[in-house]
């Protein structure tokens, strides 16, 4: 490492003695594309007395001229006592500044929109891309030499990249870890996949009160993010693959010491980055995206994970061929043995080797060349990290935990943008099925009947939930996990089909069909499903088909026509005024990068 005091290693920035300004700061202040202190500079004809005041104030935090001569590495923190998921932020924040401080940068932290699942309304997707914006703005707003990103629960680090895709500045990301897991009466358990199984025995009458009690208090053991590979974890591993973690960053639990390890390591990557100039889109190109891609199949990752990877690709022009994808799908089997599609909890995967064993097994099938945020190639990482070991949680290609990778793209008169299907966690049984469709209205509805004794429905019929969409939630809520009704659950049934235009938690499992484009409440022909219509499901063929004829869709749309939604003030009205569908990643329409660079992937 250069010696830190060298003044040649430094940005080049205004006032290089003590606060004398040199001419060439002047202009460099005056272009606002010089380093360190100057980046960025607010000035107004005269760039000297507006670097005299920015000194002088932050001298006023008792920093000197010799450490704001240093590369300022800027730390984007998402600690709030709303985010248990990112509770072991401040032994993180200790750890990065330390790794950063070693290196010769100086830390700025700085906060920004922080979201959880379960205390963000109505979802944490609708304000998914509100974080975004935040993130970017104050990325661009104050001067940093490179940007280190903290998140972990499900929304935030696909916000952060996109915010920092738009901005362009050298960026990495720093996940804050899985929880650990618990036990209950002997049996080890963890969020959320669990979760979900104990509230379906309460709801089927197999456990009662006491015990789900008693399981609440085990199932989340520690701060940090779901234990199992939900979307959380999917976006930590997602964001390796990219390349935009230090080796090893996925899969450390949040309390531990190597999660600490990984978090002194990234604030010195961050330091090199800013020195050698690695910006995000040197890092985030087609073939990383493609690398991520193959990770998502093949860690039985969340669906979420495919919007948000379409989100982050459109801030960097480009776009998600969604065939494309499913024909990858087909050559790429689920290697990773984990809840929901598995058996085994995040711990297990990071003490199988973590991200690298797996992007050893899938080294045939990936773009070794690609760039990494340590200045080194995917290969050439993977060549220098330490040898892999025998294990069981990380199938090898010729054993794998599900032989086509997790997801399938469907379509069909139903879903003409696509839908999908997570088939790794589906019921095989259920995956050839034509049946005749329950439909309910939007989530109201749901709640208002599903329990109903009287609601007529069997274990062979597909429900229908509407106008859970990214306009209709609003944000596409996680309502596409819908309940198996109340008599059929305490009846034994544990699965039935079940179709909407809103989105899963990835720690949900079952035979449910998601993302249905265009969205009921933008008139897809969701809309105008009708309570004992015929549909039939096909993943081997990818078909998902409403068995109405044209003309009778036709009339129905005639009679019944969806009214566009929208508001009258606030972020509620940019929302609905700028959202695309699933098949867009969700995304603000005006917030995609205009320099298109093609499909992705490329097969």
């Amino acid at each position: 490492m250069a010696n830190a005091d060298n003044q040649s290693d430094k940005p080049g920035l205004p006032g290089q003695q003590q606060g004398q300004q040199s001419r060439s700061g002047q202009a460099e202040s005056r272009s606002g594309q010089s380093g360190g202190l100057s980046r960025g500079l607010t000035q107004y004809g005269d760039a000297g007395f507006s670097m005299f005041l920015r000194k002088a104030f932050i001298k006023g935090a008792g920093y000197t001229d010799q450490v704001l001569n240093k590369p300022i590495i800027g730390i984007a923190s998402t600690g709030s006592a709303y985010n248990p998921c990112h509770g072991n932020m401040p032994q993180l924040l200790e750890a990065l500044k330390r790794g950063i401080m070693l290196a010769g940068g100086l830390p700025m932290e700085f906060p920004t929109i922080s979201l959880h699942e379960s205390f963000s309304r109505p979802t944490s997707m609708y304000l998914r891309n509100l974080m975004s914006m935040d993130t970017e703005e104050m990325v661009r707003a104050q001067p940093m030499d490179a940007v280190v990103l903290i998140g972990g629960c499900d929304k935030t680090v696909p916000a952060q990249l996109m915010g920092a895709a738009s901005a362009g500045i050298p960026a990495i990301e720093l996940i804050t870890g899985s929880m650990l897991t618990g036990s209950h009466r002997s049996e080890r358990v963890g969020a959320c996949t669990d979760c979900r199984r104990f509230w379906g025995k309460y709801r089927a009458n197999e456990i009662d009160a006491n015990e789900i009690r008693e399981v609440n208090d085990q199932l989340v053991a520690s701060v940090g993010t779901c234990s199992v590979m939900g979307t959380a974890s999917t976006m930590a591993c997602l964001s390796e693959a990219l390349g935009m973690t230090v080796p090893g960053g996925a899969s450390p639990p949040a309390v531990t010491a190597d999660r600490m390890r990984i978090a002194e390591q990234t604030g010195t990557a961050a330091v090199d980055m800013a020195r050698r100039g690695l910006t995000i889109d040197q890092i985030l190109t087609a073939d990383a995206f493609e690398n991520a891609m193959r990770v998502l199949l093949a860690i039985g990752g969340s669906t979420n994970g495919l919007i948000h990877l379409t989100a982050i690709a459109g801030r960097t022009g480009y776009t998600i061929d969604l065939e494309a994808f499913d024909r990858m799908g087909r050559e790429t089997p689920v290697l990773v043995n984990l809840k929901p599609s598995g058996q085994h909890y995040m711990e297990d995967f990071h003490a199988a080797g973590g991200m690298t064993t797996l992007l050893r097994e899938l080294r045939p099938l990936l773009h070794l060349d690609a760039m990494t945020v340590t200045g080194r190639t995917l290969g050439e990482e993977l060549d220098a990290r330490p040898d892999s070991f025998d294990q069981t949680v990380i199938r090898p290609l010729s054993n794998p935990v599900y032989p086509q990778g997790g997801m399938a793209v469907l379509r069909g008169n139903l879903a003409p943008g696509g839908a999908i299907i997570k088939q790794s966690a589906a019921d095989a049984g259920l995956m050839e099925h034509e049946a005749r469709a329950v439909v309910f209205e939007n989530a109201q509805d749901l709640a208002d009947r599903i329990d109903d004794p009287d609601l007529d429905i069997c274990d062979q019929d597909i429900i229908v939930l509407k106008n859970i969409g990214p306009k209709g939630g609003p944000g596409m809520p996680e309502a596409g996990y819908i309940p198996i009704p109340a008599k059929l659950a305490r009846a034994g049934v544990k699965d039935i089909v079940r179709i909407s235009d809103g989105r899963m938690s990835g720690t949900a499992f079952g035979t449910i069909v998601l993302h249905v484009t265009p969205e009921s409440a933008d008139g897809g022909p969701l809309a105008w499903v009708q309570t004992g219509d015929r549909i039939r499901l096909s993943v081997a063929r990818r078909e998902l088909s409403l068995l109405v004829s044209e003309e009778e869709l036709a009339q129905r749309k005639h009679q019944n026509p969806v009214s566009p939604r929208g508001a009258a003030r606030g972020y509620e009205k940019l929302y609905f005024d700028e959202i695309n569908q699933a098949d867009e990643g969700v995304d603000f329409r005006f917030l995609a990068n205009p320099d298109a660079k093609g499909s992705i992937p490329r097969t």
